[in-house]
């Protein structure tokens, strides 16, 4: 065999000793401007935790002071007199009108928001969506005192028809059954929230389904698709966790909003069975109402009905989070 035919195998490279300019792009940031945007961006996440966790222990102490001299049950109670001897308050009524006033609102709202960002995105031509947008744009920006004189002198004159005709239907259920009254209940309170956060939900579905990319679009179309079943089958999924996000910033209006319900609302400290009923209270329209005439002891009294909000509210994201992140089939990475 001649051995001057065979070939060796060459010898494996020599690794060459790492340029300056590699090992500053192993580490990272590798400019001025870069370790400068780093450390304001960690040191902006750290703050708002520290923020967060700083009202959190403001709260719990202050309520800790109200809540040990309570002689009430703090959660079940339907009395606040805190300046009563001794002091007796709860948050049962204001829970419940919170949490209830809260709902209709999202039931009103959603479905309305959802179907005119629709209409602005896929069927109303160009020249009629902008100036419609540009008008939803505007009703976000309408202080929350505007909406409540509104409603006080406009929206509660006008239920009683509403209200009437929901007793003379639905007050065998014990639920619309109205006495009679000023319509100054937790249904009117619903209705003003549900017109309140109408422009956010709609705002933010709106961006939301007008980043559905094309081709999904155009593969339904030339599947045969209608154009309810382009938007049932692409439009929809692709947004659904962009519409639970802007869902959740309007149920966060709407929880803690203060001026609007107050002037609307006649507040009472009881429960009504009926939502045409009026009575009830939020925990945000007590404590704008009773904070500037409250000794020391009741505001540390409404700050544990706000502690009470706070955490309703981390709840409710958290919530919210937890579903976002069990639907990310539809997602814009995925796009």
């Amino acid at each position: 065999m001649d051995t001057s035919t065979q070939t060796t195998a060459a010898p494996p490279p020599t690794p060459q000793p790492a340029r300056p300019a590699d090992k500053r792009a192993s580490r990272g940031a590798t400019r001025p401007g870069d370790r400068i945007f780093l450390g304001l961006s960690r040191g902006s996440g750290i703050l708002l935790l520290v923020i967060m966790a700083a009202i959190a222990a403001f709260l719990t102490y202050r309520a800790s002071l109200a809540i040990s001299k309570d002689e009430g049950n703090f959660l079940t109670t339907f009395e606040w007199s805190t300046n009563a001897d001794p002091p007796v308050f709860g948050i049962a009524v204001l829970a419940f009108g919170t949490v209830v006033s809260s709902i209709i609102a999202m039931v009103i709202a959603v479905p309305i928001a959802v179907a005119i960002a629709l209409f602005l995105t896929h069927y109303a031509p160009r020249r009629l969506s902008g100036p419609i947008a540009y008008v939803v744009d505007l009703l976000a920006a309408v202080p929350s005192i505007v909406y409540g004189l509104w409603g006080a002198l406009i929206l509660v004159p006008q239920m009683n028809g509403l209200f009437g005709w929901l007793n003379d239907y639905l007050g065998w259920t014990g639920i619309f059954s109205w006495q009679g009254g000023p319509a100054r209940s937790m249904l009117t309170v619903g209705i003003l929230l549900a017109i309140m956060i109408l422009p956010i939900i709609t705002n933010v579905s709106r961006e939301v389904f007008r980043q559905v990319p094309q081709m999904h679009e155009e593969a339904a179309l030339a599947l045969g698709a209608t154009r309810w079943e382009v938007i049932r089958m692409a439009v929809l999924p692709f947004g659904r966790s962009g519409v639970i996000s802007a869902s959740m910033l309007g149920l966060g209006r709407a929880l803690g909003e203060t001026m609007a319900v107050a002037t609307v609302l006649s507040p009472t400290f009881d429960i009504q069975a009926s939502l045409l009923d009026p009575g009830g209270g939020t925990f945000a329209q007590n404590i704008a109402s009773k904070f500037g005439e409250a000794s020391v002891f009741g505001q540390d009294a409404l700050i544990a009905s706000g502690l009470v909000l706070f955490v309703i509210t981390l709840l409710v994201n958290g919530a919210a989070r937890a579903i976002i992140a069990r639907r990310k089939e539809y997602s814009g990475a995925n796009a």
